[in-house]
């Protein structure tokens, strides 16, 4: 029997890396490439058919290497399976348009949701899954393991070492997938520093798992994608964060807890040291969350409502803010945060009582989706943060509540004890242009017809949503005893939709009866104490002005 190389990851490696220092020659040092010779890096170390992660974070963007990787042969660099968390830049899907890349796995696409719809249906690529973050980068682990990382970092030193800053996102779990497994590891930098009069500020990334380090010719790309200006908060949207605040905070006494996107939670952020200060409520909720360092929680945390903050990713114009206020977030010795997607996504689906976001679309199972025809927005972290963590061992005095009432509304019903996670979805009943929050059926439904997705891309599943939250008041789900009265929950929240309009009215006033739903009035609510004054803060000025002056904005969210 022929003996099995079992060396093959390694001697590819070593292949790669031969073929890049033969075509670059003298512009190759160490490990370090000059800028202008990273087009021929990556033809050299590319193959056709490679699995490939280009950062592609929220917030952070190897945008110097995408430039590189679109500028490539598509003759001798083709068929690349991009696996990577967020499509954010134009270059992302540039390299499908172009043939560089044919197949996609993704979790998250923003700003090019549209276009990634238009290609996707036009087969120009090919979606494996859209993922949740805590899911794909298991994934690179098994089987998205990538041959190639094209990642950002702040700086490096001479031998490859590198420090991501505050914006480390994604970089470790890509990294170590790709490093152990035989991949190359490619880092655009903003900095190199020479080690004898400048050194990092902390190792973030050990040399031994980087390849080649390419000295940028710009600072990488990053998106304040989690600022919020006050000054948009509608009053509509403090009425909904009254009701979240009385309704499900303090009903449950929520300590730990993540926050979505959008002006709706900045608005419960922003009502914490007002609103919530007037309910006594200090102390008793909001001090421990897994949330990128959101500008709106800058009031509650100086009113001492924040005990920690674990984040995803940082927030452009919060470095100040955040070295000055180590005690709250998780900084490193040079005073900059230390963030983890990874480990934030394990923080926020294990260790976190209660998610709130919110969608595009809610059908009448509850199930809700931000993939719309002719836009796959895609899912970030909302399937894990927004999922009741079934694997859950320790207990809190939130995830009991909402457990009893699990099985309350089942009847009662006997059987092993456990807990619940709260699952929030707070929506307007009509989104912009109008077009209503509540559908009988989800666009995901066509969506999988016209892409051949295995599944339907839903976001949150219907039996994960323990509460939907509008104007119109709450739908405790937990509490529904049947299909029937959780369809007519979710009726009786759903406004002037023609879900809404399509209620069994005296069903819906049984179940506000019976607390299931329940309307501003019925919390004690006053529909027009809900102004704009009850924010602690109602502009960007503000904000910094809280801060102390430590926070500052971004130059498009100045306008003074």
């Amino acid at each position: 029997m022929q003996d099995r190389d079992w060396n093959t990851r390694a001697q590819a490696r070593q292949q790669r890396l031969s073929r890049a220092a033969a075509a670059l020659g003298p512009q190759l040092r160490g490990k370090c490439v000059a800028a202008e010779a990273a087009k021929a890096l990556l033809e050299a170390v590319l193959q056709p058919g490679d699995r490939v992660c280009l950062e592609g974070n929220n917030q952070k963007q190897a945008d110097f290497l995408a430039d590189a990787l679109v500028a490539v042969d598509p003759a001798r660099v083709h068929d690349l399976h991009m696996v990577q968390s967020v499509l954010a830049l134009p270059q992302h899907l540039d390299v499908f348009e172009k043939g560089i890349a044919n197949r996609l796995d993704f979790s998250f696409s923003g700003p090019q949701g549209a276009r990634l719809a238009r290609l996707a249906s036009a087969g120009r690529l090919n979606i494996g899954a859209i993922h949740t973050y805590l899911e794909l980068f298991a994934r690179y682990f098994v089987d998205l393991t990538p041959n190639v990382a094209l990642i950002a970092a702040q700086a490096a030193d001479a031998e490859g070492n590198l420090y991501t800053g505050p914006n480390t996102e994604d970089t470790p779990a890509i990294v170590e997938a790709t490093a152990f497994s035989g991949g190359i590891v490619i880092a655009q930098v903003n900095e190199l520093v020479d080690g004898a009069t400048t050194t990092l500020p902390r190792v973030d990334i050990p040399a031994d798992w980087v390849s080649f380090v390419v000295p940028a010719t710009r600072p990488h790309f990053i998106e304040p994608l989690f600022t919020r200006d006050p000054a948009q908060i509608s009053e509509i949207q403090v009425l909904m964060a009254m009701m979240a605040i009385k309704g499900i905070y303090a009903e449950y006494g929520v300590q730990r807890l993540n926050h979505g996107i959008g002006f709706d939670t900045a608005a419960i952020e922003l009502l914490l040291p007002t609103y919530g200060e007037a309910l006594g409520l200090k102390g008793k909720i909001c001090q421990h969350w897994a949330l990128n360092p959101h500008p709106a929680l800058i009031p509650a945390i100086e009113a001492g409502w924040v005990q920690s903050v674990h984040s995803f990713g940082s927030e452009l114009g919060m470095e100040d803010y955040i070295r000055a206020r180590s005690d709250v977030f998780f900084t490193g010795p040079d005073g900059s945060l230390r963030s983890n997607r990874a480990f934030c996504q394990a923080a926020g689906h294990y260790a976190c009582d209660l998610f709130i976001g919110s969608t595009l679309q809610i059908d009448l199972d509850g199930n809700s989706s931000t993939a719309t025809l002719g836009r796959i927005a895609g899912f970030g972290g909302a399937p894990n943060m927004g999922a009741d963590a079934r694997g859950r061992r320790h207990a809190s005095a939130a995830w009991l509540k909402a457990g009893r009432e699990a099985r309350q509304g089942r009847g009662g019903a006997a059987g092993t004890p456990r807990g619940q996670k709260l699952v929030v979805q707070m929506v307007e009943t009509f989104r912009e242009h109008m077009e209503p929050a509540f559908v009988e059926r989800l666009d995901a439904w066509t969506l999988q017809e016209q892409t051949g997705m295995q599944l339907p891309p839903i976001m949150v599943y219907g039996d994960d949503v323990t509460h939907i939250l509008t104007e119109e008041g709450i739908a405790n789900l937990l509490l529904c005893r049947s299909d029937e009265e959780r369809e007519q929950a979710i009726r009786g929240v759903a406004g002037y939709t023609q879900v809404g309009l399509g209620r069994d009215r005296r069903m819906v006033e049984n179940l506000r009866d019976r607390g299931v739903i329940r309307r501003p009035q019925d919390l004690g609510i006053d529909p027009r104490a809900a102004t704009r004054n009850l924010l602690a803060a109602r502009s960007m000025r503000e904000l910094v002005r809280a801060s102390g002056g430590l926070y500052q904005p971004p130059a498009r969210f100045r306008n003074w």
